[in-house]
């Protein structure tokens, strides 16, 4: 698959997720084979005004190359602004957020508010086109309400102003997160515009990725929350599209991703700050596993790595005795 000048080297895509995508997450999918990850969405406002917090945002390494950088924003001259920083701090894809439907979002003219302004939504992708050289895509609902009238016509808009792909999440504004995505919506995006569409939207597994690219024609599926704590999903898509089994996970590699999970934010965050985001997050990492719960009230306290680290050996090796029967 390629977008505007970016070949991906399969069309499997990390989801920009608020408060989750950050670097050491981006390269726990990276790993698992995603071929685009996404950063977190990035304030343009605070990106132009130089906030230190926003710009810790853009923080990268070649290890995740390429990578998409997701901006949001209501004003064009601002977001054509921040695009062009995000992009000299070396942005390789740059993404307009058109799909945010958190209420401070809104109220700010951004997100999914875009949505329901359509000329405001043509003067930001204007401006930010003519501010960038790099592929510029969108990702975005079904708009206000499920006809998916609203998606349509931004569709279009993005194409004429020279958009280089879409992402479509089929829910609407309203939906938030909850019943289910209608992936009939991505289909008809697809067939309204010839620029490669993304799928995004309940892929909880291998198959149900499979299917939506069979169901929808979409270019590349978009898979978010169910790779939080689960980077395998990539490599089970990887493999079922290349014709074989998805190779099933094993606990030590489970364990391997966690350390690296933990190296990652020490490197990114510091040992401090980090120890505070891994009381949550390592939480994600041991979904289903035994004992999971005695392991999530370990953590909670964490505060050095020599801690933490303790803590996964002695958990690493209670699984592992389970798992091959050992009292």
């Amino acid at each position: 698959m390629k977008i505007g000048s970016i070949h991906l080297t399969n069309p499997t895509v990390f989801a920009p997720l608020a408060g989750i995508s950050d670097l050491p997450m981006r390269l726990q999918a990276k790993a698992a084979g995603c071929a685009l990850v996404c950063s977190e969405m990035i304030s343009a406002n605070g990106l132009v005004h130089g906030g230190a917090k926003t710009w810790e945002l853009l923080a990268s390494t070649p290890r995740e190359r390429p990578l998409s950088v997701q901006l949001f924003g209501g004003d064009p001259a601002m977001l054509a602004e921040a695009a062009r920083r995000a992009a000299d701090a070396g942005a390789d894809i740059l993404d307009i957020n058109f799909g945010c439907a958190v209420k401070k979002i809104l109220k700010s003219g951004s997100g999914v508010a875009l949505m329901g302004d359509l000329p405001r939504a043509a003067a930001v992708l204007t401006a930010v086109r003519a501010a960038v050289t790099i592929p510029l895509t969108i990702k975005m609902r079904t708009g206000w309400d499920t006809s998916g009238n609203d998606a349509l016509a931004l569709a279009r808009i993005a194409w004429d102003c020279g958009v280089d792909a879409l992402a479509v999440h089929p829910r609407t504004a309203r939906q938030g997160f909850g019943g289910h995505a209608d992936w009939s919506l991505i289909a008809r995006v697809k067939a309204a515009v010839p620029i490669p569409i993304i799928g995004n939207g309940d892929i909880q597994t291998d198959e149900d990725a499979l299917r939506m690219l069979k169901q929808t024609g979409c270019d590349a599926v978009m898979v978010g929350r169910a790779a939080i704590g689960h980077p395998f999903i990539f490599r089970q898509i990887v493999d079922r599209l290349a014709g074989r089994s998805a190779r099933p996970v094993t606990f030590e590699e489970r364990f391997a991703v966690i350390r690296d999970y933990v190296d990652a934010a020490m490197e990114y965050s510091g040992e401090p700050r980090a120890c505070l985001v891994l009381r949550s997050r390592l939480g994600w990492f041991v979904k289903g596993m035994p004992q999971a719960g005695k392991f999530r009230h370990a953590i909670r306290h964490i505060g050095s790595r020599h801690q933490v680290q303790g803590l996964i050996a002695a958990y690493e090796e209670t699984v592992l005795s389970i798992a091959n029967g050992v009292n």
